[in-house]
């Protein structure tokens, strides 16, 4: 019985993490690239309740006796093969990529961070020049690893933000006032990794390298991986499930329930076979 009581307590505290999750995801159904989130149990160790044989002889038994010792929390994996919906938005500088790259940003802190949330917004520099960074001001780098960096006049005209144009594989081209498409030499960077699942996440939507994630790889420099395509004007929303997040909160809802009641029924035992003494 002190088993169970163990066994239900680590089921209680397991899918209160299950919730957690849960609730997260649903706190962030709104979130630009914002990928779900599942949470992933193991068993625990197992006690041997009977030895190997049942006769003088040494036979082994065709059926082990062993009883577990309950579960806990192996990972809480992000669903990065899951692609977002796309949203049409008003804005140039709003980028949503199809396939599996991510955007790489200059932290504040002087390290490379990676997201999906392509919002983007346009700033003026002392010099006459423009940067492209998110809504924190880190700037967003291009396939060189610089930020990106717009100039202030091109052909001896003020540039329009209005009038810069992105391809699919992420190159910049300006519209003069003539009509011509001017390239710009400035090509966003996408990066992909070989366990995306292994990014360490930080506030703000960015992501850092770890050692499960891998190297990243550069869509730009690196062959042999499906190159991501990037769409301007449209933002990825986040692959949250509303419908699935409610029907897993009522089934983890209902296994925290079922614990507590194993939990109340080891202790009325207990109880019964106290009183016995008496």
């Amino acid at each position: 019985m002190m088993r169970a009581l163990w066994s239900a307590a680590s089921g209680m505290i397991a899918q209160q993490t299950n919730v957690d999750t849960i609730s997260h995801n649903l706190a962030n159904v709104n979130t630009t690239g914002y990928k779900s989130e599942i949470t992933e149990f193991k068993t625990l160790l197992y006690q041997n309740l009977q030895t190997p044989t049942t006769t003088a002889n040494g036979e082994q038994k065709p059926i082990p006796a062993q009883v577990g010792l309950g579960t806990r929390v192996a990972s809480i994996t992000s669903l990065y093969n899951q692609q977002g919906a796309f949203q049409a938005t008003d804005s140039d500088t709003a980028f949503a990529i199809q396939g599996k790259g991510f955007f790489a940003v200059n932290g504040g802190d002087g390290e490379t961070y990676y997201t999906r949330d392509g919002n983007f917004f346009f700033s003026r520099n002392t010099d006459g020049t423009y940067n492209l960074s998110d809504a924190s001001g880190h700037p967003l780098l291009d396939i060189d690893n610089q930020p990106i960096r717009f100039p202030g006049t091109i052909n001896g005209n003020d540039v329009k933000m209005t009038e810069i144009q992105v391809t699919d594989d992420g190159q910049f081209f300006y519209i003069d006032t003539d009509g011509n498409a001017v390239n710009l030499e400035i090509q966003i960077a996408l990066y992909q990794f070989n366990n995306p699942s292994g990014l360490e996440k930080r506030s703000g939507n960015l992501l850092r390298q770890t050692e499960a994630s891998g190297e990243p790889i550069s869509e730009a420099y690196d062959t042999g991986i499906t190159i991501s395509t990037i769409h301007q004007g449209y933002l990825e929303r986040s692959s949250v499930q509303v419908a699935d997040e409610m029907v897993n909160l009522i089934i983890a809802q209902r296994a925290y329930e079922l614990n507590s009641k194993a939990i109340t029924t080891s202790d009325t035992m207990l109880e019964q076979a106290n009183n016995l003494k008496r």
